[in-house]
């Protein structure tokens, strides 16, 4: 998906589909696009899209952009269901200060996106959107997020899938979240690696 600027969304709606690669290579405004799409393109009821934003606020650390929320890069997605949480996205590794800090970082955001996951569960709706599925793929499991995406008419998310984001104490932290991406990669049919 190298070409972002003429993308025809029409080929995603009913699919499922999946986004992924480095950090700064859009995953999150394509995904704010999609959403745009169903509702000026599609006239989805907006309470028909479900958003399930895991990603941490917007920032910067050194000369690296992280996080960003799908309304960032479209304001009118809060009129969809957003599904709200209290607490705040942690950007594990970026911000712990010791091995203990990122597990303790790990598993606040496990808790936030597990819950978030299941209350969707309770209340889906036809359209699904996940930003930053990585952050719950850290302690969550592959298996029960596929068969969530499963089993809705059209999915779109995105998952950050690389090696700028780095952490100076020795974890496997990375190597099992992307042996879990590559697990949906190759279980969901429209992947595309954005770089």
């Amino acid at each position: 998906m190298r070409n972002l600027n003429n993308i025809d969304f029409q080929k995603f709606f009913g699919q499922y589909t999946l986004v992924y690669g480095e950090t700064n290579t859009q995953k999150t405004y394509l995904t704010a696009k999609f959403v745009q799409y169903l509702l000026e393109s599609k006239k989805i009821n907006p309470q028909e899209i479900s958003i399930l934003d895991f990603a941490p606020k917007l920032a910067f650390f050194k000369d690296l952009k992280i996080g960003g929320r799908i309304q960032d890069y479209y304001n009118k997605s809060i009129k969809c269901k957003n599904f709200i949480f209290e607490g705040e996205i942690i950007p594990p590794r970026l911000k712990a200060k010791s091995k203990s800090e990122l597990y303790k970082n790990i598993c606040s955001n496990y808790k936030i996106t597990s819950k978030i996951l299941n209350n969707f569960k309770e209340n889906p709706t036809d359209f699904l959107i996940i930003n930053d599925i990585s952050i719950y793929l850290h302690l969550g499991s592959k298996r029960y997020i596929l068969e969530t995406i499963f089993r809705v008419n059209t999915f779109f998310g995105n998952s950050y899938y690389g090696t700028s984001i780095k952490s100076k104490f020795p974890t496997l932290l990375s190597i099992n979240e992307k042996k879990k991406v590559n697990f949906l990669i190759k279980n969901i049919k429209n992947s595309y690696f954005t770089g």
